[in-house]
């Protein structure tokens, strides 16, 4: 049998001196194969891989968020941008029911629709009027959401779960049925609502138009828009309290803190991310309202009194064929949207809340 390549040379004993070794062999390391070092015939170094992986580097990571996202950037182009820039082309024409027709070629205006809309003192009023009532509706959206989502946190689960059926129910309900529900509830004749006032003794309600004084009509459409829309916010604000560490809450309360101390103070800062979402949402919901005030003032009040820009620009594109200032009038109202938006956007960074 063969020697074991660990046994000691023949003739070395145990005082015997180590065999000298040269320093460059001792110093050599033990060959390795040619597929250890990458399979490359000749010893060759393996390459170093491509940054972002072996699948086209760099390049194919930065482009793949956007693959994933062009299906919905594709729907989104096909519903908004397109129209958009129809519309804003539209508003720079003259198109009327001559060039809807075929009878006449549309040419191009320049900024005169613009001129003669800003011209036009019925749309300052309308204007000022539009974002009186927008604003108003947001306010009272979002005081009535965050109550109720609050009072939500504080009842047991059987009358929490009735008011959340009751509220999603009523954010269920289209605009145009909710609106002639509520039409009839304060109908002069038949409403139960001024049956019932005149019940506990309010005088002056018997056969009282809400829709007949402008103030009152727009209190009308004010119940009926923050009556729809207050769900969400209530969902909203309701979900974003529950998240919230129930150690915070009961530090506060045992440090004495009243419970407005604690929403305004405690809650209020740490929802502040959900609120500006509701925020933004209730602002463009309530700017472009429609079908509350066509439907609930017969297409805007007595000789007008109840407009909204929204309505304005409906009279103006299909009831008078000035389709034109109709779309002039669509593009201000985007153009105020969008600087609404990005204000209260910078207002907020400037508190050094990141979004």
């Amino acid at each position: 049998m063969s020697p074991d390549s660990s046994s000691p040379a023949p003739g070395a004993g145990p005082g015997a001196p180590a065999p000298l070794v040269p320093a460059a062999a001792a110093a050599a390391p033990a060959p390795v194969s040619a597929v250890a070092k990458g399979g490359r015939r000749g010893g060759a170094a393996p390459r170093a891989p491509k940054p972002g992986g072996g699948h086209g580097g760099l390049g194919a990571s930065r482009w793949t968020p956007w693959l994933y996202l062009a299906p919905a950037l594709i729907v989104l182009a096909a519903l908004l941008v397109y129209p958009i820039y129809q519309l804003g082309l539209i508003s720079f024409l003259e198109y009327t029911q001559a060039q809807v027709s075929g009878g006449e070629p549309a040419t191009f205006q320049g900024f005169a629709n613009y001129t003669e809309l800003f011209s036009d003192r019925q749309f300052w009023e309308v204007l000022v009027a539009t974002l009186v009532f927008a604003a108003v509706c947001v306010f009272s959206t979002l005081v009535v959401g965050c109550g109720l989502a609050v009072l939500l946190t504080r009842i047991r689960a059987v009358p929490r779960l009735a008011l959340m059926l009751a509220a999603l129910g009523a954010w269920a309900t289209p605009a145009i049925t909710g609106s002639t529900v509520w039409v009839f509830l304060f109908d002069p004749d038949f409403g139960p609502v001024n049956k019932m006032l005149v019940w506990v003794g309010l005088s002056g309600f018997e056969d009282f138009s809400w829709t007949y004084d402008r103030y009152s009509a727009f209190a009308l459409v004010l119940f009926e828009v923050v009556w729809c829309s207050f769900p969400l916010v209530m969902v909203t604000v309701y979900a974003g309290i529950k998240a919230i560490p129930s150690e915070v809450l009961e530090a506060a309360s045992l440090d004495g803190a009243s419970n407005w101390r604690i929403w305004r103070s405690v809650m209020a800062p740490m929802l502040r991310p959900i609120l500006v979402v509701v925020t933004i949402q209730s602002i463009i919901w309530d700017f472009k309202v429609f079908t509350q005030i066509y439907v609930m003032t017969n297409g805007g009040g007595i000789a007008g009194q109840n407009l909204v820009l929204n309505v304005y620009a409906y009279q103006k594109a299909f009831a008078s064929s000035q389709y034109s200032l109709g779309s002039a009038i669509g593009i201000v109202m985007l153009l105020i949207l969008l600087a609404v938006t990005l204000i209260y956007l910078r207002l907020l960074r400037r508190q050094g809340e990141e979004l």
